[in-house]
Order: C-alpha cells, then sequence, then structure tokens
C-alpha cells in the first residue's frame, strides 16, 4: 500500500484527527472555564458543564472512528490540550462575557470548517455521519453563547480576532502534521 492511500493520510482520514484533537481542546476549553467560573461567573457554570458534556461525546464520536479506521491520534492533540486549557483559563479569569465570547469565536470558525468538510468528504461515508452527527449541537452551542453577548467592544474584538485565529491556527498545523 503507498503512503497516500494510507487511512491517515487520505483527506478524511486528516480530518477526523485534527477534528478529534479539537474536541480535546474544546472539552479543554471548557475544563479551564469551569475551573475560574466557580469564581466569576457561577451563573455560566451549568451551561458550561453541559457544554464540556458534549464535546466529551465529539470527542468520543472521532475517537472511534480514528479506531475503525486504524488511524492514530493527531500530533497536535496535546498542543489542543494545553493550548486549550490555558484559554479557558485565561478566558474563566475574565468572567462571563469572556467566556461566551471565546465560544462564539470557537463555535464560528469550527462550524463553517465542518459544513466545508462536509462537502470535501461526501464520498466517506464514515466520516460524513461522524461530521453531521456533533454539527446541531455545536450551533446550539454558538446560539446560546450568541444570546450571552450583547454589544461588542474593543474586548469583544480582541477576544474573538484572537481565539478565532488560534482556532484557524491550530487547524491549520493540525492538517499539516
Amino acid at each position: 500500500m503507498n503512503s497516500s492511500s494510507e487511512p491517515s493520510r487520505t483527506l478524511a482520514g486528516r480530518i477526523l484527527k485534527v477534528n478529534h484533537a479539537g474536541e480535546q481542546g474544546a472539552v479543554c476549553i471548557y475544563a479551564g472555564q469551569i475551573c475560574m467560573a466557580r469564581w466569576t461567573a457561577r451563573p455560566l457554570l451549568a451551561e458550561i458543564r453541559s457544554f464540556k458534556a458534549h464535546e466529551e461525546g465529539h470527542r468520543s464520536i472521532f475517537l472511534a472512528e480514528l479506531e475503525r479506521r486504524g488511524v492514530m491520534r493527531c500530533k497536535s492533540y496535546w498542543l489542543c490540550a494545553v493550548g486549550g486549557y490555558v484559554l479557558g483559563l485565561l478566558t474563566g479569569l475574565l468572567g462571563a462575557r469572556a467566556i461566551s465570547l471565546t465560544t462564539v469565536a470557537v463555535e464560528r470558525v469550527v462550524l463553517k470548517h465542518l459544513r466545508q468538510q462536509l462537502v470535501a468528504v461526501a464520498d466517506d461515508a464514515h466520516a460524513v455521519a461522524a461530521i453531521s452527527a456533533i454539527l446541531h449541537e455545536e450551533q446550539g452551542h454558538l446560539d446560546a453563547a450568541t444570546a450571552q453577548v450583547l454589544a461588542g467592544g474593543v474586548l469583544s474584538r480582541m477576544i474573538g480576532w484572537t481565539v478565532s485565529s488560534a482556532t484557524e491556527s491550530v487547524i491549520w498545523l493540525g492538517m499539516r502534521l
């Protein structure tokens, strides 16, 4: 078998690896936010815990598909974990608005990529099923967080740009590792 036909070298294999790592990052963002929100955003704790549970389920969906294919997890997995936790701690420290802005920024990027991925892997029924399985909950996270964020200011734009750029960068890097 040549390297271009190995499961981890196919576009679907790479996408699933990066999605799995991204879900690990999301779990860790919410874990960091939960840690800080106990002091800074207590009213959001139930929602953040719910979102974290969803992301753990999403991570399991992608892990099961990686295992089915015999594909190792992405090399960016631990980068996503550590980076996500630090991002969660920092935004959690800044309070409810920063927590919600972070969710909005991440989910906008994630949803854009998921929709593009569905087109790119349309001929791979298992990849389509894995990606499709999480779309509704990811959209729900975006909708709920958007409802928490009112008019934006400088801090909103800074957090949004920084988090969106970091998310795009991690996806870009993961697709190349």
